[in-house]
């Protein structure tokens, strides 16, 4: 055990470099992944409800979209290729995500739109007309929160976040926790033991 996890900012697993394949809404996707970053040998499944069950952007999209704890980058690829006005935004802690990422959206054609930082170099003045998450769970209920209250607050008035909770890990828990604090919530969806959460203001 090295203590490594998808959450470390540098992680010290090797890489073996491997390639996932999935589609959503009718187009294929071919990216790669490697060790050390979140779900590195396939797409996730909460990532895969949260892509079938949310509402995709639509083509006409434009302004700011958020793939927050981005991974290798399925979410702010296929946010790319849903809106190609819009410029997606894709976070991380892990510097080997970041790189995936920056490297699956060249590969999927939208490398001049899909901006890719760490969590403290995002401009303070950006906001986002739609945040999308499979929030990191393991980092434990206090992290969760913590980074919800920084990033929920970015967006827009009007905007709209879609997170995806396993129940089992505390989906619903964490549907009131936010609908406590003021946003509202609705589970706009269940599949496979997942909740997927609309949140607004």
């Amino acid at each position: 055990m090295t203590g490594d996890h998808y959450f470390s900012a540098e992680p010290g697993t090797a890489a073996r470099p491997r390639e996932v394949e999935f589609t959503v809404a009718g187009r294929d996707y071919a990216l790669t992944s490697a060790g050390g970053v979140f779900s590195a040998d396939r797409l996730d499944p909460g990532t895969a409800v949260l892509l079938r069950k949310a509402d995709l952007p639509a083509p006409d999209a434009a302004g700011n979209l958020l793939d927050l704890g981005c991974g290798f980058g399925p979410i702010a690829c296929v946010l790319a290729g849903s809106a190609p006005a819009a410029t997606v935004w894709a976070v991380d802690v892990n510097e080997r995500a970041r790189a995936l990422t920056a490297a699956n959206a060249a590969r999927v054609g939208a490398a001049d739109r899909v901006r890719v930082a760490a969590p403290d170099d995002v401009p303070d003045d950006v906001t986002f007309d739609q945040l999308w998450s499979n929030p990191p769970i393991r980092i434990g209920k206090d992290g969760l929160h913590e980074l919800l209250l920084r990033w929920l607050p970015r967006l827009a008035p009007d905007g709209v976040a879609w997170l995806v909770v396993a129940r089992h890990l505390g989906g619903d828990s964490l549907h009131r926790w936010l609908a406590e604090r003021g946003w509202q919530v609705r589970r706009h969806a269940s599949q496979k033991g997942y909740r997927v959460l609309r949140v607004t203001r």
